[in-house]
């Protein structure tokens, strides 16, 4: 009987503890963004806050500008956990210095990237690393109209990489190196290019960007430019059609980043510390939108496949008890 009524009154205390911890946290509203990797996030966000913290998880559909806006000035949603902040960087500046937004885990460590690729498997057996590399060996990268250069993959039309892509092209010399800028048509045919050459183990060379579902599934490498970010040259070349002298220059890493209110910053507790601490790479992302991508699953569905497949990355964002908690639910 002794027994029976210590293991009550400890499942009564464990109930209280988590009814307390559920009071403090709340209601939490957090914003699906309408991209893969960040409607991925924000559902795992849902299952970890709701089953490891006691949180209530609303989700709302959103995007970087209105997201952002209906933050700064209402405060609300509590949480975006994929924010680009290049694209608001100064008003977020300004809110986080007056202390309504507050600025949480790098989401993305390392950035969204944009740049030029390889296959890995090139790039280890011809030693291609840079975009010099590159330059030197047309004859490794089929798929030009004129069989007697390189195929150099651009964006598709209507696209703004299309612009830059063009101009850094012409600015390190492809065009006189013997390649051929190739439109892809479309966003399918760009990816098509590109699986049809890791599948076929043949060269690929051009425009992409990660994380990516495309780049989850295949080993690319992003080739180095060797050249500093010239912001100034950017702005008044790089990113302007047909910019009659493009100097060499490189795309600056889109930092990526989890942002919430102050109002959920001050009542989520140690739910805070998970927003703080959670973080993963392009090649993790990648994977899990490469599995979305190929089984036509939903953000959901992603989440579910991270949280059961990748528990050595996310068990390091969480407490221990935290974990089994998680565990315990899926």
């Amino acid at each position: 009987m002794k027994k029976l009524f210590v293991s009550v009154a400890a499942t009564a205390l464990i109930g209280m503890a988590s009814s307390a911890m559920a009071e403090e946290c709340g209601t939490v509203t957090v914003a699906e963004m309408n991209w893969a990797s960040a409607g991925a996030i924000a559902q795992i966000d849902k299952i970890i806050l709701e089953n490891g913290y006691g949180c209530t998880v609303e989700l709302v559909s959103g995007d970087t500008m209105p997201t952002f806006t209906s933050m700064n000035e209402k405060g609300e949603p509590d949480m975006a956990p994929e924010l680009w902040i290049n694209a608001v960087r100064e008003p977020l500046d300004k809110a986080v210095a007056e202390g309504s937004l507050i600025i949480g885990g790098e989401i993305l460590n390392e950035g969204g990237v944009e740049g030029f690729w390889v296959p890995t498997y090139l790039a280890e057996e011809h030693n291609i690393y840079t975009v010099k590399d590159a330059l030197a060996h047309p004859e490794l990268f089929p798929g030009a109209e004129d069989e007697s250069k390189g195929a150099f993959f651009s964006c598709p039309a209507g696209w703004n990489c299309r612009i830059t892509t063009g101009n850094l092209f012409r600015a390190f010399g492809f065009d006189k190196g013997g390649f051929e800028l190739v439109d892809p048509g479309s966003a399918a045919g760009l990816d098509g290019a590109l699986a049809k050459a890791n599948e076929r183990k043949e060269g690929w060379l051009g425009y992409y960007w990660a994380p990516t579902a495309i780049l989850g599934k295949y080993d690319m490498t992003l080739l180095d430019f060797e050249v500093p970010h010239d912001k100034e040259e950017w702005d008044t070349c790089t990113v302007i059609e047909d910019c009659p002298e493009p100097k060499p220059n490189s795309w600056v890493k889109s930092e990526v980043f989890t942002v919430v209110t102050d109002d959920f910053a001050n009542k989520a507790g140690p739910a805070m510390d998970y927003i703080k601490g959670r973080t993963w790479d392009n090649r993790t992302a990648g994977k899990v939108l490469a599995w979305m991508t190929d089984n036509q699953a939903a953000n959901e569905d992603g989440a579910y496949y991270f949280l059961e497949n990748f528990e050595d990355v996310w068990t390091q964002w969480v407490s221990p008890e935290v974990a089994e908690k998680v565990k315990a639910a899926l």
